[in-house]
């Protein structure tokens, strides 16, 4: 894996092979990134990474500029590495947290430009990721969350679908407050 574009562009992320994450791909992830950068100035971004994993996400936000990110995954090896990273790349603003995310998004009240959730791609309850955050206002007044899922799941039904994308196997729902 590799950070691609930005400030740590061409850095490679390697994290422990014992990690239980599927990162996304970086085909996907640079899709993603052009389909934003149309979209976003991203230094003014606040952005919520869900189930970061190898914080491969949080990387790129932080490469383009983004220096308010907060990173939440609950396995210790996914939080320690994020950490270990964020502070070898010195990336200050970029805040790991070991934590649920269902727990989190139950208790947690502030807002954000951007959220990105990558849940693993079993997991039967990942409507529910959609449901607390639209529930709880997380999103800022123009915000966008986008939940990468396997091309099993439609989530058009939900609240503020704006579009599905799909890169590979990876797929990504749009969504607006």
């Amino acid at each position: 894996m590799r950070i691609i574009a930005g400030k740590f562009r061409g850095h490679r992320i390697t994290p422990p092979s014992r990690i239980d994450a599927r990162p996304t791909t970086d085909y996907a992830r640079e899709g993603l990134f052009n389909v934003l950068h149309n979209r976003v100035h991203f230094p003014e971004l606040k952005v919520l990474d869900l189930f970061a994993g190898t914080g491969a996400v949080s990387f790129e936000f932080y490469s383009r500029g983004v220096e308010d990110i907060l990173s939440v995954d609950k396995a210790p090896l996914s939080y320690t590495f994020i950490s270990q990273m964020a502070e070898k790349l010195e990336m200050k603003g970029l805040k790991p947290l070991r934590a649920d995310v269902f727990e989190f998004l139950k208790k947690h009240h502030q807002k954000y430009d951007f959220i990105f959730a990558d849940p693993p791609y079993a997991m039967e309850n990942i409507d529910e990721v959609h449901k607390l955050i639209m529930e709880n206002e997380l999103l800022e007044e123009d915000g966008e969350l986008i939940l990468e899922h396997s091309e099993h799941n439609d989530f058009s039904h939900l609240s503020g679908f704006s579009e599905k994308r799909s890169y590979g196997s990876v797929n990504f729902s749009f969504f607006s407050r």
